[in-house]
Formats: structure tokens, C-alpha cells, sequence
């Protein structure tokens, strides 16, 4: 069998220059710890990616709703307990007003504690959330509550909050409207107020009024512990999004990263058999034509 010159060249010369491309990628895997540069080099592993990184991206943004659902509740609670304590009060001032022995002096005085404690439960109910919208405003307004030029007070918002979405399909309420929660807090103690202020027999106003502020704490207190129950929620919805998240990067990891000690293994491996084909390949071109006759 006669083997023809050429082909004496050319098989060590397609050695090395597969050799060749071998080490070169294996360095620019080394350098960039990405095993692919192109999606020509692994089209499957790169529609993988593809996927991952839509579902990152989504999962980033789910996160952050739920961080942003879960300020807003923790900042609903924080402000309607400050509500509860100012009707508390109210109830105080009421069960004080409804004794006989006070004079109108007395009830002078709590009349006016009375309209503070209105005031501050309005500048409450128009609370502004982090984004700088009515935190008890519902769907839509700048504004959760309107004081007339009579000094009425009415909810002016509409509608229900938006909800937030947290996941594929699912989403929560992060706030409260005002009119469910309020209802007819500020004309309760208006009343009240202007019943103690005219004097006279004032059991009719601090009855009604004592019937209404335990119910309006009642339902302070449900909104508190409705908002407490969602922001439980969030914590476990917060903690299956990270969980998926480390799942999604690991797998990216597993298809994307290089396994540098491996690589770095792989390409001495490789450096080896380049380098003693390139031994031999000088040895082969050295040969003469008499050397071969010998």
C-alpha cells in the first residue's frame, strides 16, 4: 500500500488545526467562564437560556410587586392602628361625655379634643402610599377624602384598588378603600361634637355615637387583620419566587457557566497532544528525500 506524500502532511496538519480550535475555545471559555459565545455552538442549550432568562426576568418582576404589595400593607396597618387609637380615644371622650355630672365647660373641652381628633383622622383617611397615590383612595382620585365648605366630610374616591400581580395569574389586593373602612366615622363624631358644644341632654348623641365608634373599631380591626393575612401571604409568596430563582440559576448555571477546573484540565490535555503533534510534524518536514532512501 503506497501512502502518498501528501497525505504524510496533511493528516498532521488537520490534527493540529482541530487541536488548535480545541485549545482556543477551551481558553476563551476559561476567560469569559461562558461555555458557548454563539448560538451556532449549542442551538438547544441556547433556546434553554432563552427560556431562563424570560422566566428570570418575569420572576424579578413578580418579586418586586411583591415587595411593593407587602410595604404598602405593612404601611395600611401601621396607619390604621394609628386610626384605632385616635376612635379609642373618641371612645373615651364619648363614655366621659355621657356622665351627668359635667359641666358646660367640660363638655366644651371635649368637643374641641373632639374636632382635633376629626382633623386627624381626615389627614389619616388622605394618607399618601409610597407612590405618592391615596393609600385608602380606591381605583381611581388624588384625593381618599373631601371636606366640604360646610365641614362635611365624604369619601371621594371610587371604586375598588388595583390589584398587584405577584405571579402567572395571580395577584392581591394591597390596599383598602376608605368608604368601607371610614363609613360614617367623620359625621359620628361631628354629632357629637356639635350635640356636647349646644348643651342640654346629650344621652341621644353620646349613645349613638358610643354604638358607632365600636362598630367603626370592629371594622378598623378587620381591615387590620384582612391586610395582616395578605401580608402573611406575601412572605410565603416571596419565598417560593426565591426559591425559583435559585432553581433557574442553577440549572443556567449547569447549561451556561464553565467548569473552570475542568476546562482548565481539559485544556493542558489538549496542549499536550498539540504539542507533541507539532514535535512530530517538525521531526516529518525535517525529513529528506535521502533519508528516506537509506
Amino acid at each position: 500500500m503506497r501512502i502518498a506524500t501528501s497525505q504524510l502532511f496533511d493528516r498532521p496538519l488537520s490534527l493540529m488545526s482541530r487541536l488548535t480550535v480545541q485549545a482556543d475555545a477551551a481558553q476563551t471559555s476559561i476567560a469569559t467562564g461562558k461555555k458557548y459565545t454563539a448560538p451556532s455552538e449549542n442551538a438547544g442549550a441556547y433556546l434553554q437560556l432563552q427560556g431562563l432568562r424570560r422566566a428570570t426576568a418575569e420572576g424579578k418582576a413578580y418579586a418586586a410587586n411583591v415587595g411593593l404589595a407587602g410595604s404598602l400593607l405593612k404601611q395600611t396597618d401601621s396607619v390604621l392602628g394609628h386610626a384605632e387609637t385616635q376612635l379609642q380615644r373618641v371612645q373615651e371622650l364619648t363614655t366621659q361625655a355621657a356622665t351627668g355630672t359635667l359641666t358646660d365647660a367640660n363638655r366644651l373641652a371635649i368637643s374641641k379634643e373632639l374636632d382635633s381628633i376629626r382633623d386627624e383622622l381626615f389627614a389619616i383617611a388622605n394618607t399618601k402610599d409610597m407612590r405618592g397615590q391615596p393609600l385608602f383612595g380606591g381605583a381611581s382620585g388624588d384625593t381618599a377624602y373631601a371636606k366640604a365648605a360646610d365641614g362635611t366630610i365624604a369619601f371621594a374616591g371610587a371604586g375598588e384598588p388595583s390589584p398587584i400581580p405577584i405571579g402567572d395569574g395571580d395577584q392581591v389586593q394591597a390596599t383598602i378603600p376608605g368608604g368601607p373602612v371610614f363609613g360614617d366615622m367623620f359625621a359620628m363624631i361631628g354629632n357629637l361634637s356639635s350635640a356636647l358644644k349646644a348643651g342640654g341632654d346629650v344621652s341621644p348623641a353620646t349613645d349613638a355615637a358610643l354604638t358607632s365608634v365600636q362598630a367603626r373599631l370592629e371594622t378598623v380591626g378587620s381591615a387590620r387583620a384582612s391586610a395582616g393575612a395578605r401580608a402573611a401571604r406575601l412572605e410565603l409568596d416571596g419565598d417560593r419566587l426565591s426559591e425559583l430563582a435559585t432553581d433557574r440559576e442553577a440549572t443556567r448555571v449547569t447549561i451556561e457557566d464553565t467548569d473552570i477546573a475542568s476546562a482548565v484540565t481539559e485544556l493542558q490535555k489538549t496542549l499536550t497532544v498539540l504539542q507533541a503533534t507539532q514535535a512530530s510534524f517538525t521531526k516529518l518536514t525535517a525529513l529528506s528525500l535521502f533519508d528516506y532512501l537509506r
